[in-house]
């Protein structure tokens, strides 16, 4: 009897695997969970967002982000303040403790990226961005019906 095995995929198994062990390494070696270290790090790239913002760049539900936000305010790492344009709109910025943190994750990634890039061409880096870039892309368009 033939098994019926389904086509075997060729890039989402590879990001898997791949987000999984980041979010081990963050954990484990820069002392915040994995949406923090997130949030630490655009905060530390982007300057203050607006929680909207930080919500269209990770696409986290809104009880999720909040839930990370009020984590890392509990930890002294950002304020969140009103905006002085819209007072329902609510800043987010580093304190001087989140910009160490924030350094810190940077660092980290820094290093994991530095290694994991060694050896790589620059062909196959901007032809692995296009494929991520893709990849999100199709993630941003709703699910098709089967």
């Amino acid at each position: 009897m033939r098994s019926s095995r389904a086509k075997p995929l060729r890039l989402i198994p590879h990001i898997h695997r791949a987000t999984h062990r980041l979010g081990l390494r963050i954990a484990a070696g820069l002392g915040v969970a994995q949406a923090e270290a997130h949030i630490l790090q655009h905060l530390a790239a982007s300057g203050d967002s607006t929680v909207g913002e930080l919500h269209a760049a990770f696409a986290h539900r809104r009880s999720t982000l909040t839930s990370v936000l009020d984590r890392l305010e509990a930890g002294g790492l950002i304020l969140r303040t009103a905006s002085r344009t819209d007072r329902r709109t609510f800043v987010v910025s580093l304190t001087a403790a989140g910009r160490a943190a924030a350094a810190q994750v940077h660092a980290g990634l820094q290093d994991l990226e530095k290694q994991a890039l060694a050896g790589v061409a620059e062909r196959d880096l901007k032809g692995f961005a296009v494929v991520l870039r893709a990849l999100e892309d199709a993630l941003r368009r709703p699910l098709e019906p089967r």
